[in-house]
């Protein structure tokens, strides 16, 4: 006899649905902002030639680019990550451990919607 496959209900999917797309347009401004920062960030001006050119704002400058890329390299993985979960609610897969096959716990998913494993599955790993 095969045993029946744990799903979360309708209305649970649809309130983490409702969950994941907030946090997804949340990620999606922070994002823009992200990529504008550095984008933008540089005027193309003359002010380095100027008398008053300092190297360690210069240096500054550039980390703080660096940084705002992988912030956004990072941001640009979470935001997959939360289209591949509302994908999962469509297929009515979403919220099933891919190593156990067991649900994952509610309280996890809230925290961290975009889950695929759940804490005992991620222990093991």
């Amino acid at each position: 006899m095969l045993d029946k496959i744990e799903k979360y209900s309708e209305k649970d999917l649809a309130e983490f649905k409702e969950l994941i797309t907030a946090k997804k347009e949340r990620a999606e401004r922070d994002y823009e902002s992200l990529v504008s920062s550095y984008r933008n960030g540089s005027n193309n001006g003359t002010d380095d030639t100027a008398s008053t050119f300092k190297p360690n704002e210069s240096g500054a400058a550039t980390m703080s680019k660096e940084t705002n890329v992988k912030l956004a390299l990072r941001q640009e993985r979470f935001i997959r990550d939360l289209k591949n979960a509302l994908i999962r609610i469509e297929n009515k897969t979403y919220g099933v451990c891919r190593m156990t096959g067991k649900l994952i716990n509610k309280e996890r998913l809230k925290l961290v919607p975009h889950a695929t494993l759940s804490i005992e599955a991620k222990k093991k790993m």
